[in-house]
């Protein structure tokens, strides 16, 4: 590729105009972490999660299963601003899906001993006490559970799942599954009325193991069913006997990345790949949408629109996919398997407008559509969601959305599973604050580490990505003048004329001559250096400088964290103590290129926050001179409620006088410039951890940005926003 300039194929031009629209849009109101469900002295260091959710009939209080405790969770949004904890309901075994109807909660629950003896029932929750007042037995594993509309019965999917440890996954593998229609009367479940619906023998993938995963009920009383590991959709009549059963088909799709390799390149094709949709909701009564997520054997990281007797309407293709790639939030790490891979979908209707509203579980991320033209859906938005969005509920009453989000890092000391809440308002898009939406060629991008300003242009920055995509070091072109900023052009780091390797490229500055100065974090275990690279205008290397023996001797993997340029200095920001630092105190290294000799100077780190977690430490993720001030990011590696310090310090240029190394470093004073929590909190998520880069442009507006991770035990999200004139 002579130009080294990455993209494949372009992205609708409507996508890039998203937030721009001057319409109603959805905004993040809230966000309910699910240990705040806890009674009070309960182990909240115990891993939650909110899988599946569903609201009220009143859209007050929303209701979400909780496996891992074995509990369903209830949440009062009577001010969906500030949801109220209203605590967890023990069901006995691990919950599925739960639904209201009227002042009763019913809720699916696998009692299975195994993959073979499979058991599961449905208990009725009085929600007044939060007291199970009764149960039915299912006969089998439940799965989703849907309620009619007028509250008169309950579908539910009774999977009987097979065991992935058993020959690799593949079915059949016995019990099989079916259907269950549940009559309720007066509130109350009627289980002599169950009635048992087969699913045997319908499908042309292991027709005798139906698997039925997803199940919706229209207003005619129809349901809906999906047999993700069959590929295959059925309806059922109101009279409990299929109407209509179909293959759910294949996709072809172009424009997508197959290869787990390092790097974001979308220019590969998959032929006749098997849609084996999970998700499924009836937009009226003759169209209902599926998410195309996979299993096995597919997984077209599409979603459709399906006539209930089988004839596509409307395939996405990759086209949503292509859209998320733009925001940032593509997962490499699933490239050679199912890419985004869309999870569920909602749909109602908002005003006059029907809306649609698609899930991708690996990109934490939402699509919203306008669904007026079920032929012919218009992608308006990308929301921000929690890690691993499973489920939604859509309350048009009161213009909210809610998503509840599956993934608690608990145990690696990370962020908590999360339910989290949006409004429908006469507002502008907050997110996304960053895209590459609308550059000739797709674009993709994440992991942005470092900041730099262009010396000349306002508003005009650059970033590099991190060793998440080792096998594509990057520089982005960021136009900060328009709203989201754009990412306008991707620039390969070369060394020969191919991709650079063995960089961690954290830190970048412009050199005034059209190349840059670029600081790479090294990591001896992975031979990856510590380094500092001079490249062209090209990308190409043109300097590589090694640390000198007396720091090596004394490293550990948290190295350099920001470059910044001072005349014939450049001073790099390390992010943590090394073995000669004294305890609280990290280097600033200078390097003179004139004279090419090293330098440096002591920095002091805040103190940890009291109560901090074991493992938490403070450090720094950038640097850069600006007349008479070096200003340096500072922050603990804490995210979600752990956060605590997350700050802009600014040093004096006539204190950075470097000492000679392997002796007494001077050390000096810092000033806070700002602190960056309320900053990270403007989305109303979770407290991102990694505050990555800071620049000042040639006009003397501040900028920052935030590392994503490139998806990985991340939302995806990247904060990017102005902190004003910097004096």
């Amino acid at each position: 590729m002579s130009a080294r300039i990455f993209g494949v194929t372009s992205v609708l031009a409507m996508v890039a105009a998203m937030p721009a629209l001057a319409e109603m849009n959805f905004n993040r109101v809230a966000t309910f972490a699910t240990p705040d469900n806890m009674a009070e002295g309960e182990d909240r260091a115990r891993v939650t999660s909110a899988e599946i959710i569903s609201a009220s009939p009143d859209g007050m209080t929303l209701i979400y299963t909780d496996s891992p405790l074995g509990v369903v969770g209830l949440i009062d949004i009577t001010d969906p601003k500030a949801p109220k904890a209203l605590g967890n309901i023990d069901v006995g075994g691990e919950p599925t899906t739960a639904k209201i109807i009227g002042g009763m909660a019913f809720a699916g629950v696998n009692t299975s001993a195994d993959y073979v003896n499979t058991s599961g029932k449905v208990v009725a929750i009085d929600l007044a006490t939060k007291a199970i007042v009764a149960e039915c037995d299912l006969g089998g594993q439940p799965d989703s559970v849907a309620a009619a509309k007028d509250g008169s019965f309950l579908a539910i999917a009774i999977e009987n799942e097979r065991d992935e440890d058993v020959n690799d996954g593949e079915i059949p593998q016995m019990p099989a599954g079916f259907v269950v229609k549940l009559p309720i009367k007066d509130g109350a479940m009627d289980c002599a009325g169950l009635q048992k619906i087969e699913m045997t023998g319908l499908a042309e993938v292991a027709g005798d193991d139906p698997e039925p995963e997803f199940v919706d009920v229209n207003d005619a009383g129809e349901i809906v069913v999906t047999m993700q590991e069959n590929n295959h959709i059925v309806v059922i009549g109101a009279d409990g006997a299929v109407a209509s059963h179909f293959s759910a088909g294949a996709v072809d799709l172009d424009g997508i990345d197959t290869k787990r390799d390092g790097k974001l390149s979308f220019g590969d094709k998959k032929e006749g790949v098997l849609r084996e949709p999970d998700g499924v909701k009836w937009l009226d009564g003759d169209h209902f949408a599926v998410a195309n997520e996979g299993d096995y054997e597919g997984g077209s990281r599409s979603w459709t629109v399906f006539k209930k007797d089988g004839t596509v309407v409307f395939e996405s293709g990759a086209s949503l996919e292509q859209a998320i790639v733009t925001t940032g939030h593509y997962p490499e790490g699933r490239s050679r398997s199912k890419g985004t891979e869309l999870e569920s979908v909602e749909i109602a209707k908002f005003g006059e407008t029907m809306m649609g509203f698609v899930a991708s579980e690996r990109s934490s991320i939402i699509g919203v559509y306008d669904l007026t033209d079920p032929a012919a859906p218009v992608l308006k938005q990308m929301l921000p969601s929690g890690v691993s969005p499973e489920g939604m509920v859509a309350i048009p009453s009161r213009n909210l959305l809610a998503t509840a989000n599956e993934v608690d890092f608990v145990e690696d000391g990370g962020v908590r599973a999360h339910v989290m809440i949006y409004e429908l308002q006469d507002a502008p898009a907050a997110y996304p604050m960053i895209t590459s939406a609308g550059t000739e060629a797709l674009l993709g991008w994440g992991a942005l580490s470092g900041l730099a300003a262009d010396p000349a242009e306002a508003g005009k920055l650059y970033a590099v990505s991190d060793s998440v995509y080792g096998a594509m070091p990057m520089i982005y072109t960021i136009d900060a003048t328009q709203t989201p900023a754009k990412i306008t052009a991707g620039l390969l780091v070369t060394r020969g004329g191919d991709a650079a390797q063995k960089l961690d490229l954290e830190g970048i500055a412009a050199d005034g001559k059209g190349g840059f100065w670029l600081a790479s974090e090294g990591r001896s275990d992975r031979l990856i250096p510590h380094a500092i690279y001079h490249v062209d205008d090209k990308g190409e290397i043109k300097t590589e400088i090694a640390l000198p023996p007396e720091l090596l001797a004394n490293e550990i993997r948290f190295g350099f964290e920001g470059i910044t340029v001072a005349g014939d200095w450049l001073w790099m920001a390390v992010q943590r103590e090394w073995k000669d630092d004294p305890k609280g105190m990290v280097k600033l290294l200078a390097y003179n290129t004139a004279e090419e000799k090293w330098g440096a100077v002591h920095y002091p780190l805040d103190a940890m926050a009291e109560g901090a977690a074991k493992g938490a430490w403070m450090g720094l993720s950038d640097i850069t001179v600006k007349g008479d001030w070096v200003y340096i990011v500072e922050r603990d590696n804490q995210v979600g409620a752990a956060a605590a310090t997350k700050k802009l310090y600014r040093v004096a240029v006539s204190q950075m006088v470097p000492a000679e190394i392997g002796g007494t470093l001077p050390v000096v004073t810092k000033e806070l410039v700002r602190d960056l929590m309320p900053d990270l909190q403007v989305l109303n998520g979770y407290t991102a951890e990694k505050v990555e880069g800071f620049a000042i442009d040639a006009a003397g507006t501040g900028w920052v940005v935030t590392d994503n991770d490139g998806v990985t035990d991340s939302s995806g999200e990247t904060l990017f926003w102005s902190v004003g004139a910097v004096q």
